[in-house]
């Protein structure tokens, strides 16, 4: 019921005008991040999924999914990863970093 409540209050605010969910696609990712965040129940990997699935965005990799890490561990035959690691791998993908997490996101349940 939480996280219903946060999708009611967004669409009111979405509504009412007070969050414009048009100017979005004018903002660069990690701006769209900060704006989506601060509405209740949305964090950086909900906005992240955001931009990745609905908005299309070519490079979105994102730190907050298990899948991706575990298909980038399984990938590069790693145990873990650091987050230093992630970002090196994310910059390789770059800037096609959603095209990567399509695979990594494959590779982490094969």
């Amino acid at each position: 019921m939480r996280k219903a409540g946060y999708i009611v209050d967004a669409a009111k605010k979405i509504n009412k005008g007070s969050f414009n969910i048009e100017e979005l696609k004018e903002l660069s990712d990690s701006e769209i991040i900060g704006r989506l965040s601060s509405l209740n129940g949305i964090g950086t990997w909900t906005a992240e999924m955001l931009l990745l699935n609905s908005m299309e965005r070519p490079d979105i990799v994102s730190w907050g999914d298990m899948a991706i890490k575990r298909g980038m561990m399984k990938l590069y035959g790693h145990t873990g990863i650091t987050k230093e690691q992630f970002d090196g791998y994310k910059k390789r993908y770059s800037p096609y970093g959603s095209v990567a997490s399509i695979y990594l996101w494959r590779i982490s349940f094969e």
